[in-house]
């Protein structure tokens, strides 16, 4: 077997099962587990995977600060943004997560239409400052400055009194086995109680936030009603994540 055949059937496992042991590997490969270490490092190196100890994790992605964020994807993030505001019926209550897709939603909501935008991001109640028909909920509590997102106790007990008719879930990485993930514990945390206030859950990724995992889960992939992705994703990449939830819209 060539070396480029080994790592992709590697790359293949990593996402099937969302771990890669090298023992089990160079078994079901008969191969030396020095050999599969070998092409581990050598993935690690070119970025491909995570290298721990007796085999291999998902990558975890990279978390910019959100003034870098802004400028990533900024096309495809105003199109998944149109299609979940395109989701948002007269009268209803939504939540918008904090980040720079979800911004995007609060841009593209329509004007006319009479709605309640629940938010615990400062930045998100000021995209629709200046929304006519929108009535604005900020939950206050800690300020996470990163995502520019409350957080802590304060920001639960005021999201208690809420029931959303839909919450637009942001995060930072999505793979089939370890679910939706984001890199912070007290904002993972905020997302689930969001989700579990709210009728339905819907969550918008861009194409580079998938098959990745970041340190603190939020949802399995089968928990939200819906997910918003590009429509250059290839249907080979998305076939694990269809496979788990059949509600895929494309933008």
């Amino acid at each position: 077997m060539l070396t480029t055949q080994r790592k992709a059937l590697i790359l293949d496992i990593l996402r099937r099962d969302g771990q890669v042991i090298a023992k089990r590997v160079a078994e079901d490969f008969s191969l030396s587990e020095d050999t599969i270490r070998r092409d581990l490092r050598e993935m690690a190196a070119e970025g491909l995977l995570k290298r721990v100890h007796g085999g291999a994790m998902p990558l975890s992605p990279d978390l910019p600060d959100f003034t870098a964020r802004r400028s990533v994807s900024s096309e495809i993030k105003a199109r998944l943004g149109a299609a979940a505001a395109a989701m948002v019926r007269p009268g209803q209550m939504i939540f918008l997560d904090g980040g720079t897709t979800t911004a995007e939603i609060a841009r593209h909501l329509s004007r006319d239409m009479p709605l309640t935008v629940a938010t615990h991001s400062p930045t998100i109640a000021a995209e629709l400052e200046h929304h006519p028909t929108a009535e604005v909920i900020l939950t206050g509590g800690r300020l996470y400055k990163h995502s520019m997102v409350a957080t802590g106790a304060a920001a639960v007990a005021a999201i208690s009194q809420l029931r959303p008719d839909l919450f637009f879930l942001g995060v930072t990485a999505a793979h089939p086995v370890h679910g939706l993930s984001t890199g912070d514990f007290e904002e993972a945390a905020i997302k689930r109680h969001i989700a579990g206030c709210s009728a339905e859950t819907h969550v918008l990724l861009t194409e580079e936030k998938f098959d990745l995992v970041s340190p603190c889960p939020v949802l399995g992939i089968s928990e939200v009603a819906g997910l918003i992705v590009p429509a250059e994703m290839p249907a080979e990449r998305l076939k694990p994540y269809r496979d788990l939830n059949g509600t895929i819209a494309v933008a």
